[in-house]
């Protein structure tokens, strides 16, 4: 897991544990407060396939139930390639392999910090 050193949410750390306990990949916790008020944190990680991905979703669902993290919604469950779980101050991006280098979000959202 990369961690952005500015970031101190012990829940949403526990959200990246259980990720990398399923076996998703290059997970990277990223504080974002000082660059957008949409969310405080992207967690972004990378499932293996459509199925994987899918999974993935489902622990973050019962992850976030558990610890009382209000959903906001979610979106690409039918395909399985970007799953975006917006949790408000948290923001779960799961991606295939393909999609996570095409878009590259650690750049995009590194480069205005």
């Amino acid at each position: 897991m990369t961690t952005n050193a500015s970031v101190s949410f012990p829940l949403h750390q526990a959200l990246t544990t259980l990720l990398e306990d399923h076996k998703a990949k290059n997970v990277i916790l990223l504080d974002v407060r000082q660059l957008t008020s949409l969310t405080d944190t992207l967690v972004i990680c990378t499932g293996n396939s459509h199925r994987h991905t899918k999974t993935l979703l489902k622990h973050v669902l019962a992850f976030a139930k558990e610890h009382r993290l209000e959903v906001l919604g979610y979106e690409g469950e039918q395909d399985g390639e970007w799953i975006l779980v917006d949790c408000i101050d948290v923001v779960i991006h799961i991606m295939l392999p393909p999609i996570r280098e095409f878009y590259n979000l650690e750049k995009l959202w590194g480069s205005f910090s």
